[in-house]
């Protein structure tokens, strides 16, 4: 009895130990995706997308992997929270600046905190939020990269018919959002070529290959293609089980 009792102590300390490893990992996944409207005068793009940075302070691994590969940097919401100084915050935008320039979408974890600080760091930083509005690319043909931004969704203060007006009308179309169910509000003639998200963190905890939401994954829909990270940190306790942490390095091409 007591030797099963150290074995299942064993177990449960190495099982816990797996799980903090991947709370903190630090991969960067790599798309290529190919679009058969992607204007060919931007050759290719590549995004440099990480959500629900929460506690973490990002790992100059990370950093470093990304660095000279990436055209635009995008922080898919939920950058801190509550109970996070922003000192570490201004050291993380310190961090994915140096891999490019930077675009921000709020997420709920966000507004938790003093949020209008918050926004004036983002600011000081040169941090461009996307808030129910577009940045607007151009390649030397005259073509147009649209890179849209909403507002929080669980607030209500999502408004993707602001942003679509913000963007160019005949531009290639890249939406941002915390929440991955802001596709339910995209129609087809809005022509929305791909969705990136988080929020979900992929359920973080799997026991028995269940959780609350599923793992991040990419996936094609009727009337777009998106994204849904794992995320790089966690909420709650610092630990993650069938859903590592992740964030993304996404090449985009036409073909």
């Amino acid at each position: 009895m007591i030797i099963i009792l150290v074995l299942l102590l064993i177990l449960g300390i190495a099982l816990i130990l797996f799980m903090i490893k991947e709370a903190f990992l630090n991969h960067v996944v790599l798309h290529e995706m190919i679009f058969e409207d992607f204007p060919k005068s931007f050759g290719s793009v590549s995004i440099f997308f990480i959500s629900d940075i929460h506690k973490r302070l990002i790992s100059d691994d990370i950093i470093n992997a990304v660095n000279g590969k990436t055209d635009i940097v995008i922080i898919g919401g939920d950058l801190t929270e509550k109970s996070v100084p922003f000192e570490r915050v201004k050291k993380n935008l310190e961090k994915l600046k140096q891999a490019g320039p930077v675009y921000f979408v709020w997420g709920n974890n966000d507004y938790e905190t003093d949020f209008r600080k918050l926004d004036a760091i983002l600011l000081d930083y040169g941090v461009k939020v996307l808030d129910n509005t577009a940045a607007t690319f151009e390649s030397e043909n005259g073509d147009k990269l649209s890179l849209l931004g909403v507002d929080e969704v669980g607030r209500g203060r999502d408004r993707l018919d602001l942003a679509l007006l913000d963007a160019e009308d005949k531009s290639f179309k890249i939406l941002a959002s915390h929440y991955p169910n802001i596709t339910d509000k995209i129609l087809p003639e809005h022509n929305i070529r791909l969705v990136l998200s988080g929020h979900t963190h992929g359920g973080q905890i799997h026991i028995f290959g269940y959780s609350p939401f599923e793992k991040g994954k990419v996936e094609r829909l009727e009337n777009t293609i998106v994204l849904i990270s794992n995320g790089y940190g966690t909420t709650g306790v610092p630990l993650r089980l069938g859903a590592p942490a992740q964030c993304h390095l996404i090449t985009i091409k036409n073909g």
